[in-house]
């Protein structure tokens, strides 16, 4: 998930995104699934992705990304990158790098108050996703979720659900 994290869309001009309010970065660390995915180049044929969060030594967040190639499942793709707050005024909006000095837009539009899941989106509506701290999602939370993105100008139609299980 978010391998290349919109790196290219950072500058590109697009309508606001509401993101939460409020978020406690040390409940938002850890392990998260991703359950769905708009399609993207960085992510194509990658299945079972996870994105670890850990807190850096110097207040920034580590991120590690996991996937495995759907025609090779015994081999791991990962990608490490950097994540920051740089507004403490909007701590949804999120910016993540993988290759300084590009960055891109990590706004968190829904998180569960219990941290169990949460959408993720650009403000460009080009990349969107659905994570989940378990490899399944209650299909009532799966399109509550889906409401919450058509609500904010994104294509639901775009989104496709990720295979979870990989025997790695």
């Amino acid at each position: 998930m978010v391998f290349g994290l919109l790196i290219f869309h950072s500058c590109t001009k697009a309508t606001d995104l509401t993101t939460v309010p409020k978020v406690d970065i040390n409940r938002y660390l850890g392990q998260w699934h991703e359950i769905a995915r708009f399609p993207n180049r960085f992510e194509k044929g990658l299945e079972c992705v996870t994105a670890n969060y850990s807190l850096k030594k110097n207040g920034k967040i580590e991120v590690l990304n996991k996937g495995f190639r759907s025609n090779d499942p015994s081999k791991a793709e990962t990608a490490k990158g950097s994540a920051w707050v740089p507004d403490k005024n909007f701590p949804g909006r999120l910016k993540v790098t993988f290759f300084w000095p590009f960055a891109g837009n990590y706004y968190i539009i829904a998180l569960d108050e219990n941290y169990r899941y949460a959408l993720v989106g650009d403000p460009s509506r080009e990349y969107l996703w659905i994570l989940a701290r378990e490899k399944e999602l209650d299909e009532t939370i799966y399109q509550h979720l889906v409401d919450i993105a058509r609500q904010n100008g994104f294509d639901p139609n775009k989104l496709e659900k990720i295979a979870q299980d990989c025997k790695q």
